[in-house]
């Protein structure tokens, strides 16, 4: 992987493809980048907190949609994380290689069976230009999103506490999932 500036502006020329809702809206975001891969984008909370050494998120590409598989146990903000992580790997189209028949996802068994976990674990490893990618696109974008997002009430109380107690290193919330 060259340096890191260079990702970095691979990945923002990458972000500026895609249209942002304003505010910031997830839906908004998977409709747009369903539209854009010309094909169904759905999001799919896993019950159960991923056990350690697998991913939490998962891009499937099967021959009609798209699925993303999240960690549904876990905070607001790193559901929304693990969502555009996945999200950046299919704006690469990171996982072309590993088009699933749609018959697979809809078998009568589970579509995270150990086969097809087995062909994304690698993904946990953050070492490959792809998780790179997919890594710092997901980071850009939390940073635009923090930009767009509209602030409520309570992120506005939390300004006049922090205000308040003469703290001033305050990061914009984000209020997506």
């Amino acid at each position: 992987m060259r340096s890191k500036a260079h990702l970095r502006r691979r990945c923002e020329r990458m972000i500026e493809r895609i249209p942002l809702p304003r505010p910031f809206n997830l839906e908004a975001l998977r409709l747009a980048l369903a539209e854009h891969r010309g094909r169904p984008l759905n999001l799919h909370a896993l019950p159960q907190p991923t056990a350690p050494g697998l991913p939490s998120g998962m891009w499937l590409a099967t021959n009609r949609d798209d699925h993303i598989f999240y960690d549904g146990q876990t905070s607001g903000l790193h559901r929304l994380a693990i969502i555009l992580h996945e999200m950046s790997h299919i704006l690469f189209n990171h996982n072309d290689r590993l088009l699933l028949d749609n018959a697979v996802l809809h078998a009568p068994t589970s579509p995270l069976d150990s086969d097809i976990i087995k062909r994304f674990s690698s993904r946990t490893r953050y070492s490959t230009r792809e998780e790179q990618e997919a890594e710092m696109t997901a980071t850009l974008l939390l940073e635009e999103i923090g930009n767009r997002s509209t602030p409520s009430h309570s992120s506005d109380l939390l300004a006049s506490l922090e205000s308040a107690f003469g703290y001033r290193g305050r990061t914009k919330g984000v209020h997506a999932l």
